[in-house]
């Protein structure tokens, strides 16, 4: 939602008493000063430095700076001044050295902007739709940032200016010459500028160049209608493009809805190379690639950068995937030779198990730290129990999975015999071949560890 502004209505509730006389809009009298006025755009986003933006009188009563300086600076009105110089990002002591920097014009557009009301104390940001017609004063940047009529403090419009919904209320009726489609936003020049070339409202084959900072006693007067030619801008980029165009006096304007990206190559013009314009007219830019979202924060179809292809420098991975589908059961262990996929990396919601490295049979992923037994390599068929007695004579039992079934948690690792060693220690791995390793007999009956 966007509240309308119109020119000569007083605010509702503004920082400046407006019968004080701090500043006054245009007046739209004759088809000439509203022509000059309310100039057709191309695009709904407008650097600050596009030559024509604004226009100028040579009256001085367009802003009076000196004036607002001094009310802003009045102990009197400190609250006031505490919040306008919040809204405008500065503080109370910066207040004289930022005014200094600004210039007065008028709006040859329709324009967005954030405004402000003073109320109960603070700066209340809203949006609005000033009329063309209304004095301002800009920075360096060519951004507005005073309301003359009323002092309210102005920031940039960052809304979707596509999306807008413009409300007409409080005397603010919809004025003669509204289009949507003229309405635009300023965004700041990639450079200060040291001089605003502006158009006279009142005779529009002058234009006015006043130095920034100024308030028109050091205005110079140019023609507007002397003819510039298009310049060769084919395979530059579109920010350089646009301020080669401003240099010459001529405004740049783009096919679509956003800004292209400063980046973006340009590949044609509209008018061509060549042709003679007056001053403030628009050259078509179309343009090709560029970054999404670059430094002028647009858009651009047919970027011609591919895509990275996938990484292939770096080594497989050997660590077998783990089954998201059965994480209970073992998967089947895979051949030595035939490390994993890169292609199906392990789900990085199943943890690896203790100590995992790149083996041929993977671990379940319930499993405790591995035992240091290996599973059995016993042909089918092999007793899966064997037994001997240890030098002292206890006897000694050990057991090893059943050769068909991986390594199971059922069982715990096997535990040494306290008895010490005399001539051979005892061990709880499972002997390599299926005879029992001393002639004594297999024993018979589940798995168990006897310690006497």
């Amino acid at each position: 939602m966007v509240k309308a502004v119109a020119a000569g209505v007083p605010s509702l509730a503004p920082f400046f008493d407006e019968s004080g006389g701090l500043g006054h809009d245009a007046v739209v009298r004759s088809q000439a000063v509203q022509q000059a006025v309310q100039q057709a755009v191309h695009g709904s986003l407008q650097q600050g430095d596009t030559p024509g933006l604004y226009g100028g009188t040579r009256k001085p009563t367009i802003c009076d700076v000196k004036q607002l300086k001094a009310f802003l600076t009045d102990p009197v009105n400190r609250q006031k001044a505490q919040a306008w110089a919040t809204a405008l990002d500065i503080t109370t002591a910066g207040i004289p050295e930022y005014l200094d920097r600004l210039t007065p014009v008028l709006l040859r557009h329709d324009t967005l902007v954030q405004n402000h009301d003073y109320k109960k104390g603070k700066a209340v940001p809203y949006n609005s739709l000033l009329q063309a017609g209304i004095a301002v004063l800009v920075d360096e940047q060519g951004l507005p940032a005073v309301k003359c009529s009323c002092g309210n403090p102005l920031r940039p419009f960052t809304d979707d200016t596509n999306r807008i919904s413009v409300k007409f209320e409080d005397s603010n009726s919809k004025w003669r010459g509204y289009r949507p489609s003229s309405v635009v936003a300023v965004r700041p020049a990639p450079r200060s500028m040291e001089r605003l070339a502006l158009v006279d409202v009142d005779d529009p084959g002058r234009g006015i160049d006043r130095p920034v900072g100024t308030t028109g006693g050091h205005d110079q007067t140019f023609d507007t209608r002397k003819q510039r030619a298009v310049p060769d801008l084919a395979g530059t980029t579109f920010g350089d493009a646009s301020r080669r165009l401003a240099d010459k006096g001529l405004a740049v304007g783009y096919d679509g809805k956003e800004r292209p990206p400063d980046d973006a190559r340009v590949t044609a013009s509209d008018p061509p190379t060549g042709t003679e314009l007056g001053f403030g007219e628009y050259v078509t830019l179309s343009v090709a690639g560029g970054t999404p979202g670059g430094t002028s924060g647009g858009t651009s179809e047919g970027s011609t950068t591919p895509p990275a292809p996938p990484s292939t420098s770096g080594p497989p991975s050997t660590a077998p995937p783990s089954s998201p589908s059965s994480p209970s059961s073992p998967s089947s262990p895979s051949s030595p030779s035939s490390p994993s996929s890169p292609s199906s990396p392990s789900s990085p919601s199943a943890p690896s198990s203790s100590g995992a490295g790149p083996s041929s049979s993977p671990p379940t992923s319930s499993a405790p730290p591995s035992s240091k037994a290996p599973p059995s390599s016993e042909p089918p068929g092999s007793p899966p129990t064997t037994a001997r007695s240890s030098p002292a004579g206890d006897p000694v039992t050990s057991s090893a999975p059943p050769p068909s079934a991986p390594v199971t948690t059922s069982a715990p690792p096997p535990e040494t015999v306290s008895a010490p060693a005399t001539s051979s220690p005892a061990t709880s791995e499972p002997p390599a071949s299926s005879a029992p390793a001393t002639g004594e007999p297999a024993l018979s009956g589940p798995a168990s560890i006897v310690i006497t």
